[in-house]
Order: structure tokens, then sequence, then C-alpha cells
């Protein structure tokens, strides 16, 4: 390639070429650099790879590039990386086949021209060596972005069919990506790559960032193999190799922390299984599976809807509803006065709908239906029935209930303020019988109250229920702060920190919004006991948490300050007590629908010391 610039002092400098005014010859420049790249030796390669890197990213859908045989230089590249050690470990070139892969998978990200072009181009085979691990896990990352892009096209995915080993990579990658990521680089701060440091932090980094992107790059190498192993998914023919008992049960808790927020994970994969027939049977033999699902449909997560699609499916089938039937009942039953989730529109009438097919198909046998499943749904039908009579009562009719439904709940707040919980449970349950169905911001008050006196008698799964109820009548649902707070306490006592972390955090923005006047006078309206709930659960929740179990915790003086690869004694976390927790629900008890107003006198009342409380150790 001529030198273009007399001021550039390399010859056939690629950044020259694309100043080139003459569009013909900038063209046939290009070309004929994308041609030579490949064989050539020189130092300094990498320079213009990133140059094309940083262009792709920009400028995914620009076909300049494409036209002029970018695919084929990125693909010659990748291998040359992988045949020639001696070249790959001269200058920089050990950055080379990263930057191609991704290069690939940028091009082909939303066009499926471009996609086309780059199968014919020969890319699939150098990819699928870099899903192998033949180089190591950041090349991993790219690679298996870019047959996920290849797979999401109908006119490509048969060429990513046809390797069949792809799928098994995949699987065997989003099972084991965390532990890969955490082993090979997060563990040992001293053997850390150089390049996998610059790759992660552009060279403006040091030990706590790269950290803290090794995470999010381990969740995305795990996020982005499930969107692989989704595109086979759709395929009947494929599920088979994906329906074994020890990949279907890590689903869902492939979650990706807290930095994937847009991807569907390992709930995602579990929906477009269960979408199928012959996928159900497996998840319905997987009692662990179901109970997943019934938490993660009972939750603030983003993807609940696609729990709750799952248990309606598995439910509708006549092969797998005795399986689930008794586990799925009680969190659909929860959920049944859920309006609109979403883009999902009246969705408690589809739950309804359901449950009433599967009383109406109940068999006798194995497929019947349980005593307790069938009293559950009854009460749902009855609910509605009970909607519709109310919808013919006059108006005075109502208002006496509704002023019998106060009463009761007041007697209910005696007993509790006298230490009675079990009666003020009763009291809010009578109070639920007698209060008119359409009164939801009353009824809203009586299950989160009821939920507070379970959390004092140690029920945290009718806890959970009751707050659940509370949250589906709320407008808008899931946004109700005390009715989140409790369930992020009963989620805790359970053990679940996900989705305990999922409603304190929402919990602190409901705070953090709140038009309350007296919060909104102070400086940081969000309670300290939540603040320190968040962070146990963050430990819990932490990405690398089973990793680091498993290969004895984080090596190297530098990883010291990192807060979550450090384990904490237990002697160190703090707990709120019961009587603070007392305190807390009788600021609900009087039915004021303000949250917090008593905050900074109960921050004054924790007691330290006291392990009786009903949450369970927050970090200091």
């Amino acid at each position: 390639m001529e030198k273009v610039s007399p001021e550039c002092p390399y010859p056939g400098c690629f950044f020259c070429v694309m100043k080139e005014g003459n569009p013909n010859k900038r063209r046939s420049s290009i070309l004929k650099f994308f041609r030579e790249l490949p064989s050539q030796d020189d130092d300094g390669q990498v320079l213009p790879i990133s140059g094309l890197w940083n262009t792709a990213m920009a400028h995914p859908n620009d076909p300049e590039f494409i036209e002029l045989g970018i695919f084929e230089c990125m693909a010659a590249l990748i291998w040359k990386g992988l045949k020639n050690r001696r070249w790959l470990s001269h200058d920089q070139n050990i950055y080379i086949p990263y930057y191609a892969a991704h290069i690939i998978g940028s091009y082909t990200m939303n066009m499926e021209e471009f996609a086309e072009t780059a199968v014919h181009a020969g890319v699939i085979p150098p990819l699928v060596e870099l899903l192998r691990g033949r180089l190591t896990w950041v090349e991993q990352r790219v690679a298996v972005r870019a047959l996920g892009h290849l797979a999401t096209y109908a006119t490509t995915f048969p060429a990513i069919a046809t390797h069949g080993e792809i799928l098994e990579l995949s699987i065997q990658l989003a099972m084991s990506s965390l532990e890969i990521v955490y082993s090979h680089f997060y563990q040992y701060v001293d053997r850390r790559l150089g390049y996998h440091c610059d790759l992660l932090t552009r060279g403006m980094g040091g030990v706590e960032m790269e950290s803290r992107k090794a995470e999010e790059w381990a969740s995305q190498l795990q996020c982005w193999s499930l969107q692989l192993i989704n595109c086979f998914a759709f395929k009947p023919e494929f599920l088979p190799t994906m329906c074994k008992p020890d990949f279907l049960t890590k689903l869902p808790g492939m979650w990706g922390g807290l930095v994937n927020e847009n991807s569907p994970a390992g709930i995602g994969l579990l929906r477009t299984i269960c979408h199928h027939k012959l996928g159900r049977g497996p998840v319905a033999n997987c009692p662990g599976i179901i109970e997943a699902l019934c938490n993660i449909a009972r939750s603030s997560d983003d993807w609940q809807y696609m729990a709750i699609d799952c248990l309606l499916w598995l439910l509708q089938d006549p092969s797998t509803c005795h399986k689930v039937i008794d586990k799925a009942v009680p969190a659909l039953v929860d959920l049944s006065e859920i309006s609109t989730l979403g883009d999902h529109k009246k969705l408690g009438d589809s739950i309804v709908n359901v449950l009433q097919e599967c009383i109406q198909s109940q068999g006798t046998g194995r497929n019947s239906v349980s005593s307790r499943a069938k009293d559950q749904i009854e009460e749902v039908l009855n609910s509605r029935q009970r909607l519709k009579w109310e919808k013919s009562m006059p108006k005075e009719d109502l208002h006496i209930k509704q002023a019998a439904a106060l009463v009761v709940k007041l007697e209910g707040n005696s007993l509790f303020s006298a230490g009675n919980i079990s009666g003020a449970a009763a009291k809010y349950s009578e109070a639920l019988s007698l209060c008119p169905m359409r009164s939801k911001k009353e009824k809203v008050v009586l299950y989160s109250n009821r939920a507070q006196c379970h959390l004092l008698l140690q029920q945290p799964l009718a806890a959970i229920s009751d707050a659940t109820r509370a949250l589906c009548l709320h407008n808008p649902i899931n946004r109700h702060a005390k009715s989140l707070w409790r369930r992020a306490q009963a989620y805790d006592m359970l053990g679940l920190a996900k989705e305990s972390l999922l409603d304190a955090i929402l919990f602190i923005n409901e705070c953090s919004q709140s038009n309350d006047p007296d919060l909104s006078l102070r400086q940081n309206k969000v309670p300290d006991y939540a603040e320190r709930l968040v962070k146990k659960q963050m430990r819990a929740a932490w990405l690398f948490r089973d990793a680091a179990m498993k290969h004895g915790g984080v090596r190297g003086k530098d990883a010291s300050g990192d807060m979550y690869g450090q384990e904490t004694d237990d002697s160190e976390w703090e707990t709120a007590s019961e009587s603070d927790m007392e305190n807390d629900a009788r600021d609900e008890m009087g039915g004021e629908d303000c949250d917090w107003k008593n905050d900074e006198e109960r921050k004054d009342r924790y007691d330290k010391h006291s392990m009786k409380g009903i949450m369970n150790q927050y970090v200091n």
C-alpha cells in the first residue's frame, strides 16, 4: 500500500488511507489493506485493528468495510493468532484476536445482510475455536457475543446449528463462566494478565476497577451464552440437549448480578423452554425450579412476568399440571389481583382463568388437585364472585361494610399494641373478610399489617404471601414501601438473598421519592437499617460468591479493599431489636399511608446487642 500523507513516517498507514480524498483510490487502498494484513508481520498491527474496532462500535450499520472484506480479514487474523503463537506473543498482537472477534460481533449485531456476508466469509470456525477456550475467557466473551448475533437471524442460524458443538459449548460456558473468570482473573491479583487488565479498563484502572469490570464482563459472558442457547431453544430438536437437570436447575440463579438489567438471563431461557411441550416435562420434573419460579413470580424482579408465564403454561399442560400445582397455586393465588404488569394487561384475569381451568379439568388419582390447592383456588373464585355481587349492592350497604371493617381493624391495632400479635392477625383477617373488594387501599393496609404480624410470629412464608397481595393491589404495582420492606425481611429469613435485595432496593427507591413532608426536610430519607440490609444481601448475592467458596476466597494483598470479595464475621453484623420492629409496625397500624414519620425516633431505639430481631444480621 502506497504512502498517502507525506507527514506520516509509516508506509501504507491505514489511518492515512482513511484520509484519502479520492473515493475510488480510498476504496482500493482499503481493499488491499484487508487482503494483505493477515500475511504481514510488521509491528504496530494492533493500532489499525483497534481503530477498526472503534469504527465498528460507533457505526455498526455502515456497509463500507463489509463490502471491502473486513470479515475475511478478521477471520484470518483470528486463525493466525490460534496457529502462530510466536506472532501472537510479539509486540501487542495478543490483543488482535479479541478485537477481531469484537468487530465481527459489532457488524453483525443489527444487520442480517451483514451476518450473511460474515458467514460466507468463514467467520464461524475461528469463532468456535475461541468459544472452546483456545485462548482465554476474554476472547470467549466476544466470540459468544458474535455467535449469538449470527444465531438470531433465520438465514444464518442454520450455519450455526450445523456446528453441533456450539450448543454444548455454550451450555458449559453458561454454567462455568463465573468460576472461570473468578479463578482465572479475579482471585489472584498478582497473576492477572496485563492485557486482560488493559482491555477491561482501557489502561485507566487499578485493582478495584479491574475487579468491578471483571464482575461485569463475567455476567456478560454468562448472559450472552444464555442468549445464544436461547436461539437454539426455539427449535424443538435442540431441547433434549439443554433440558438436562444439572443445567435446568441452575437457570433460575443465572441472573447476572445488577449489571445486565436488560438481559432476560436464565429465567428468559426457562420461559422459552416452557413455551414448548418438550421443554415443560423436564422443567416440571425439577421441584427446585418450580419453587424458584414461584419466588421470582412473587418478587419485584423485572422478569417477574416471565416466571408467571412459565407457571401458567405448566398448569395448562395436562401432562405437567399435577406435578406443579401444589407449589404453583399458592404463588398464583397471591398474584391473582394484579391488574397490569408492564405490557401484560389484565394479568390477574389470566391467572384466575387458568386456576379455574385446573379445577374444572381435575381428574382422579395422580392427576387430581389436592384439597389444599382446591381450597385456595375456590377462595379466589369466591372473591371474584363477591366482587360481582358488590357491584349490585346499594352504596349504603358498602359503606356499612367498610365501616365495620375499619372497626375490626382498629381492634386489631389495639391487640397489636398490647402485644397480642396472634389476636391482631386474626382481627386483620376478619377485617379483610368484611372489607369491600373494591376498597383496594384499605385492603393494602390490612394485608400489610397482617404481613407484619406474620414476621413477628416467625412465619416468613405467610408474610411473603400477604405482602405480595398488598403489592399487587397497590397502584402502582410493587410500589408500597412498607410491604416491600416486610417482604424483604421475610425473604431474608428464608435466605433468599436476591429476592430480598430487589425488594430492599425498591423500598429505598420509594423512600427517596417520598412526598412525605417530614422526609422532604431531611437530607437522608433512607433508613439506615435498609442500607444495611442491602449491603448484607449484596454480599450474599455476590456474583462470584459460589466460586469464591469453592476456590477459597480472593488472594492477594491488593484485593483487601474490595467490599464484595471479603468474608465478614457474623459478629460484626447488627440486628434490629424486636421492639424496634414492633414500633415500625405501629406506624402503619393507625391506617396512615405515609411512611417512616418516626424514623429518627426508631433510629435512636436501635439495640445493637439484641439478637431477637425479626431481621437477620445486617452488615455495618
